[in-house]
């Protein structure tokens, strides 16, 4: 299929790109299987002692994340592209997405949407294409096993969410990639913050969105490969045949599993411009020099080596390098957006399906919700009593201490203050030492507010209340 082919009105445009890449997932799940699991079996093997050092800052990062989004963004993104620790990949993802703030603010709506019946045109669709959705994978291997459920389950909800954008057989994927990494209503909110602010318009009934990235891409392609935009204008190839499936399931279908993995980490916190990178970096390194060029002497030949991309190219730490080293921006990326929007209006009219724009990555996210946003700092893990006395405002912070233990404990305790102890004293002190250390422990809870001023008691003793349930859950998932 030749560009003049696709050069339609809208909703010709829009039904003909979902019937190919329907038909394209048909005809290649098998092969995207295989290729998933062959060449994404073996992870990059990082060092124990690295990866232990990676948990522990990305671990202080989760536990203050408002603070370190607020100052420190530009440290999230250099630790996102060196990659996720796999055991902290799925809050991350969630923390970066906004996800998890869509779930405080909308509490049970998801089990809402669950329990709802679903409209019937999209349940049927959803149904055929569990069985696709990586089937060698353990979690969906089995018909009817819990991985195909929840995938149901997410996919459905969508539709309840959005049903003016319904389903689209993309979302199927990005949805199954998530269950592996979440339970099923942190994963439903992940792929809510996917398609309304990553990558808006994606799923839409007439697919307008990502027609205007095939161009924004092929624009950009000429200042990265002049070689490889030649090429593919002197074959009339448009590029919807080979980034279509490559954007809207964000390459989990064409890329090995350890490299879908740091593109989604880098995706997550960057936006849509990592989307375009490994685009780029794909059509540069297949077509990017006269000699591969010479070998793809017709459309067909062409779409067949985009189809079967080198391992090389697609390799985790080479993919990666080049990704993060090309100069391509938010901005530039914008300025082409108005370009072929304007180019839209001229000769088709107005878009049919307009959608929002979108969100440049987490920090872009954070700064655009809406309202009061609830604090994502986590809770301490030690539990207080009701009516434990938290520390007050005034005097030096080792006062405050003295007087929150003297009011628990006049007894044996009472010789722990600041000055030295008496003589007669020192005895009980020095006895006491050895059993007291968890009395130490409380006063520690409430020493990070000082900063920001004293916190209310109640919401504190909310706090640690709902840290071991949700907030210990979310970190052992993995």
């Amino acid at each position: 299929m030749c560009a003049k082919h696709l050069s339609q009105s809208s909703p010709a445009r829009g039904a003909r790109l979902r019937r190919l890449f329907s038909e394209s997932c048909c005809h290649r799940e098998e092969d995207a299987a295989v290729r998933g699991c062959s060449q994404g079996g073996r992870l990059e093997e990082v060092p124990l002692e690295v990866l232990r050092q990676r948990e522990s800052k990305w671990l202080d990062m989760l536990n203050n994340w408002d603070k370190w989004m607020a100052k420190k963004h530009k440290k999230i993104r250099l630790r996102c592209q060196k990659g996720i620790p796999p055991s902290l990949r799925g809050r991350a993802w969630q923390y970066l997405s906004g996800g998890k703030v869509k779930l405080q603010q909308n509490p049970g709506k998801f089990d809402e949407l669950d329990m709802s019946p679903g409209d019937p045109k999209w349940l049927d669709v959803i149904e055929r294409d569990l069985h696709r959705q990586f089937p060698f994978h353990e979690m969906f291997v089995s018909r009817g096993g819990h991985g195909q459920q929840d995938l149901f389950r997410v996919l459905k909800a969508y539709t309840l969410h959005r049903p003016e954008e319904g389903y689209c057989q993309a979302q199927a994927p990005i949805a199954a990639v998530l269950l592996m990494h979440m339970p099923a209503e942190q994963a439903f909110w992940c792929l809510v913050q996917i398609c309304e602010k990553y990558l808006p318009g994606y799923y839409s009934e007439k697919l307008e969105a990502i027609q205007l990235d095939g161009e924004i891409l092929f624009s950009l392609l000429q200042k990265v490969s002049p070689v490889a935009h030649k090429h593919l204008s002197q074959q009339k190839i448009d590029p919807l045949l080979y980034m279509t499936e490559w954007f809207m399931c964000a390459f989990s279908r064409t890329l090995p599993w350890s490299s879908v993995l740091r593109v989604w980490d880098m995706f997550f916190c960057e936006g849509v411009k990592i989307i375009f990178r490994v685009g780029l970096v794909l059509l540069k390194h297949a077509l990017g020099s006269p000699e591969k060029v010479k070998s793809c002497q017709g459309q067909y030949e062409t779409i067949e080596r985009l189809r079967s991309l080198s391992p090389k190219v697609m390799q985790e730490a080479f993919l990666v390098q080049e990704v993060v080293e090309l100069p391509v921006t938010e901005r530039q990326i914008e300025r082409e957006h108005l370009i072929q929007l304007r180019r839209w209006r001229e000769t088709r009219g107005e878009l049919q399906c307009p959608s929002p724009p979108r969100l440049h990555g987490a920090k872009a996210i954070l700064e655009a919700e809406p309202g009061p946003r609830p604090s994502l700092q986590p809770s301490p893990s030690i539990r207080l009593p009701p009516d434990a006395p938290l520390s007050g405002s005034k005097g030096k912070p080792k006062t405050s201490k003295q007087v929150q233990k003297e009011p628990r404990k006049p007894g044996k305790e009472s010789g722990q203050q600041d000055r030295p102890p008496a003589p007669s004293q020192a005895k009980a002190a020095a006895a006491a030492g050895d059993a007291s250390p968890p009395q130490d422990v409380p006063p520690k809870d409430p020493a990070p507010q000082d900063p920001r001023g004293p916190a209310p008691q109640d919401s504190a003793h909310h706090r640690s209340q709902e840290s071991l349930t949700s907030q210990e859950s979310e970190d052992t998932y993995l």
